[in-house]
């Protein structure tokens, strides 16, 4: 009888022990996902932050002029472009 009860504790201590690193490891594993979340939220408000930026430029004469020079190759009529070949 003695040896059963040993037999059960140790069967018990056993399984606590083998529950209490499975569920380390779980909560290991959720503290990565939660930096890497917090880190994902940090880039979206910076990124948030520079679309806010954008947006408050985007209606600015100097705005519109450098679009109009870089994306549209546009240029005022007197203006005289030099153009590097060098390269």
């Amino acid at each position: 009888m003695r040896k059963v009860k040993n037999i059960v504790v140790i069967a018990f201590i056993i399984y606590a022990m083998t529950t209490f690193i499975n569920q380390e490891k779980v909560l290991s594993s959720y503290k990565e996902q939660e930096a890497q979340v917090a880190s994902q939220i940090e880039d979206a408000k910076e990124y948030q932050e520079e679309l806010n930026i954008s947006k408050e430029n985007v209606n600015s004469l100097e705005y519109i002029e450098q679009i109009a020079r870089e994306k549209l190759n546009m240029y005022y009529p007197n203006e005289k472009i030099y153009v590097d070949n060098s390269k």
